[in-house]
């Protein structure tokens, strides 16, 4: 299982704390990096894979994403968490990809995470996961993210701040829009039904 690389990392025979690791890393050790790298991974993909909407896109979004924080780790100072900083090089190589490629072509979360936290009642709902879906990828990016961040990933509108780069109000503002629009359209799927 992997754990959260701000605590504590365990290595062959110990447990090395993370601002270790990431000292390490800034003086050049491959593995201290790779170990940081390994303990963010799942996240990292999941956050990849949600906006891209395939797992070549992905793949490409992280090697890219890792490869910046692997050349940019001496920047890294330590104000918020590795794991949001590193989130935050994930989500902008995401978001070019999607400018660079156009719109995404499917939004991949746990919908009925999204719809509960969004205040749309899955069981009263009459449209199925792919209206949902498309309904999530027709969104901005912008919104998108803060979906996923928020109410599929269960972070706070602190840390989805700190990773998006915008203040609380943004994302609480973002969320809004991106509730109404979702309940909008699916309310109009339900009319036409």
């Amino acid at each position: 299982m992997r754990g959260n690389p701000d605590e504590e990392r365990e290595g062959v025979g110990s447990v090395i704390p993370a601002a270790e690791l990431v000292t390490a890393a800034r003086t050049g050790d491959h593995r201290a990096f790779a170990s940081l790298i390994r303990s963010c991974d799942d996240t990292m993909r999941r956050l990849a894979y949600r906006l891209l909407g395939s797992r070549a896109a992905m793949d490409d979004a992280l090697q890219d994403a890792y490869l910046k924080a692997y050349r940019r780790i001496g920047a890294y100072n330590g104000d918020a968490a590795f794991s949001t900083w590193l989130y935050t090089i994930v989500y902008r190589c995401c978001l070019d990809q999607i400018r660079t490629r156009g719109r995404r072509n499917e939004v991949n979360v746990d919908l009925s995470e999204i719809a509960v936290a969004g205040g749309i009642d899955p069981a009263t709902q009459t449209a199925d996961a792919v209206v949902l879906k498309a309904a999530l990828a027709a969104l901005p990016p912008e919104q998108a993210a803060v979906v996923l961040l928020v109410d599929g990933d269960a972070l706070s509108y602190a840390e989805a701040a700190t990773i998006l780069d915008v203040c609380e109000g943004t994302i609480a503002s973002r969320l809004n829009r991106a509730h109404t629009t979702l309940r909008t359209t699916l309310d109009d799927q339900e009319c036409e039904s």
